[in-house]
């Protein structure tokens, strides 16, 4: 069974940059979401992703990720995800031997950038940087699915 353990902070200045990759533009939708589980269609370039995750149970949760065709993605978003479609660019920052994830949002949130980092275990301890605020792992405002049922959002394409 896969296993997702992460956490997820505001990012609270530029700082980040300077260490970040070019960063990759995603679209993501839900094709269905309640409290016990999700399904997410990703789509960037010419790559895409279904993933199934279960409910979050502190900071860990099932996670199953499949590589599909982008074609079968983006008509999914099209069709399925219309009205729950988020717009982001993500940048990959490496910091203290662990790669920051780093979700500039476009649309109705614009100016919301967001720092997730991935742990081996629930009580593994990593330094966090200075580009970091408030965590929000716990808060359902900031979480993918909630951002993209925000009226008026709009994606990044």
């Amino acid at each position: 069974m896969a296993v997702e353990i992460e956490r997820k902070f505001l990012v609270i200045s530029d700082g980040w940059r300077a260490g970040a990759d070019a960063g990759r533009i995603l679209r993501q939708g839900y094709v269905a979401h309640d409290g016990d589980a999700s399904v997410r269609v990703r789509l960037s370039g010419d790559e895409a992703w279904l993933t199934v995750k279960s409910g979050r149970t502190g900071l860990v949760r099932d996670e199953f990720e499949y590589a599909i065709p982008a074609a079968d993605a983006a008509e999914m978003l099209d069709r399925l995800c219309a009205d729950r479609v988020v717009g982001k660019t993500r940048y990959r920052v490496p910091y203290d031997g662990k790669i920051w994830e780093v979700d500039v949002f476009a649309g109705a949130v614009e100016g919301l950038i967001l720092a997730e980092v991935e742990m081996h275990s629930v009580d593994e301890r990593f330094d966090l940087p200075d580009w970091v605020g408030g965590e929000v792992t716990n808060d359902p405002r900031f979480r993918n699915s909630a951002i993209a049922l925000l009226p008026g959002f709009e994606t990044a394409d």
